[in-house]
């Protein structure tokens, strides 16, 4: 069940239903509530749920935004294939269309997704 707070309307995924949780470990999401949220502040729609790759994670390395190196001033122990992450839409949309995008979880990628992403791409990497 997506992380809301009382009285606020449910997230929901792109399916149309409750948004799930992507990852309490590591903790994922623009608001670090383990689910992939959007909203004003988060410029980059971080709200793809993926499952990383050693592929995608040394692509994102070369496009300089290094997810796998550890960054303990930020309390982030850096990224390893099989860990669950929200991706930026736009990013993994790139990664799509340069063969090496993860596979995800569509009950946990947000809704908003679908504004970059069209949900055929997403549905070809489904894991379910």
């Amino acid at each position: 069940m997506s992380q809301n707070k009382p009285g606020q309307v449910p997230s929901l995924n792109v399916a149309g239903a409750p948004l799930e949780p992507c990852s309490t470990d590591p903790v994922t999401g623009f608001f670090r509530d383990g689910c992939c949220n959007t909203g004003p502040m988060d410029a980059g729609m971080h709200t793809v749920c993926a499952v990383m790759t050693a592929e995608f994670l040394a692509h994102s390395k070369y496009l300089g935004n290094d997810l796998s190196t550890p960054r303990p001033e930020y309390g982030f122990a850096g990224l390893k294939p099989g860990d669950r992450w929200c991706l930026c839409a736009a990013r993994f949309l790139q990664a799509h269309e340069e063969d090496v995008a993860p596979r995800v979880n569509l009950a946990a990628t947000h809704e908003r997704t679908l504004d970059v992403v069209p949900l055929e791409v997403l549905e070809r990497y489904a894991l379910d």
